[in-house]
């Protein structure tokens, strides 16, 4: 398997005009590869430059709605009945969006999906990859907590938070009268419809994953709902996870109920898919790409970042 320093050494040396073809010609032949692996399954890398572009707008790095389209144009002509591969890379995203890109998915491959997480899939890519039959994962690999994040005062707090925060004051001020002026100001910035919107927001997104899982990854287990909604609850529950940002890897995945796959129990797909992955990273740092789905049948779609002067590319 060539490093990322050996596929960039590969890379530095071809003229400006050969460049893109070589990184077409080797990102193709990385998920040729991937698929040959899969038993001929149709193959899909999903990937966003959010490491590479911190700074750029979030809805050029993360998923959104606009994200359906690229998928449908890569996905055209593709045997359903083989099924998916699908290589995630992703920050998260709008919830609403991952429910119309799951309901598409299924729609072609009914519960034929896998999902293989080179590194981060995180948040709304978490519940992605938890509608798919199983999550392909490597030591590097993680994937984190799905508790909606809500936008409150000009920044974005989990919606776990903001109940938990509601709760606790009602719990100090029936104990104690006197503190309700210090919880007054709180709960006054808090709005009279902000609570509901975030127990819905918490309840809206668990209640889909279960029944994603009990529907896919759990579909031939007499226990599948039960199993489905606890995996779906322990995602969600901010309270144990304290951060949205929190690394859940392979075996603590495993250890709550998750499907997985060792990456590195089969080497030769692990050295096809850290080579898509580094490929990926090279097409993000050599071209104004800020997100990018490509297919093993050559088909892509990208997102570009507007440059002042020029318009966005797609």
């Amino acid at each position: 398997m060539p490093s990322w320093n050996e596929l960039l050494d590969q890379f530095t040396p071809l003229a400006g005009q050969e460049k893109g073809p070589w990184l077409i010609e080797q990102m193709n032949l990385a998920l040729a590869k991937v698929s040959g692996l899969r038993e001929d399954r149709n193959v899909i890398l999903y990937g966003s430059a959010f490491l590479q572009k911190p700074q750029a707008p979030a809805p050029s790095l993360t998923i959104t709605h606009e994200d359906i389209n690229g998928l449908m144009s890569v996905m055209f002509g593709m045997n359903w009945s083989k099924g998916l591969t699908l290589i995630l890379h992703t920050p998260g995203g709008v919830t609403n969006a991952v429910e119309t890109i799951v309901a598409y998915l299924r729609s072609k491959f009914a519960t034929s999906v896998e999902a293989i997480v080179p590194t981060y899939a995180m948040s709304a890519g978490t519940m992605i990859a938890l509608s798919c039959q199983r999550v392909v994962m490597g030591r590097q690999s993680q994937l984190g907590p799905i508790d909606p994040q809500m936008p409150v005062g000009g920044r974005f707090v989990s919606a776990r938070a903001v109940v938990e925060q509601f709760d606790r004051a009602v719990t100090e001020i029936r104990a104690d009268l006197t503190v309700a002026h210090a919880w007054a100001p709180i709960l006054q910035s808090m709005g009279p419809a902000l609570l509901q919107e975030a127990q819905n927001a918490l309840d809206y997104g668990e209640s889909m994953v279960a029944q994603w899982l009990a529907t896919g990854m759990f579909y031939d287990d007499v226990d599948a709902v039960r199993r489905g909604a606890a995996v779906a609850r322990y995602f969600n529950d901010a309270t144990t996870h304290k951060s949205h940002g929190r690394r859940i890897d392979r075996l603590e995945a495993d250890r709550v109920g998750v499907s997985t796959e060792e990456l590195e129990a089969n080497q030769d797909l692990q050295e096809a898919v850290l080579t898509t992955y580094h490929l990926m990273t090279i097409f993000f740092e050599q071209s104004a790409a800020s997100k990018l789905i490509w297919s093993s049948q050559g088909r892509t779609w990208m997102k570009n970042l507007v440059v002042v002067g020029q318009p966005a590319g797609s």
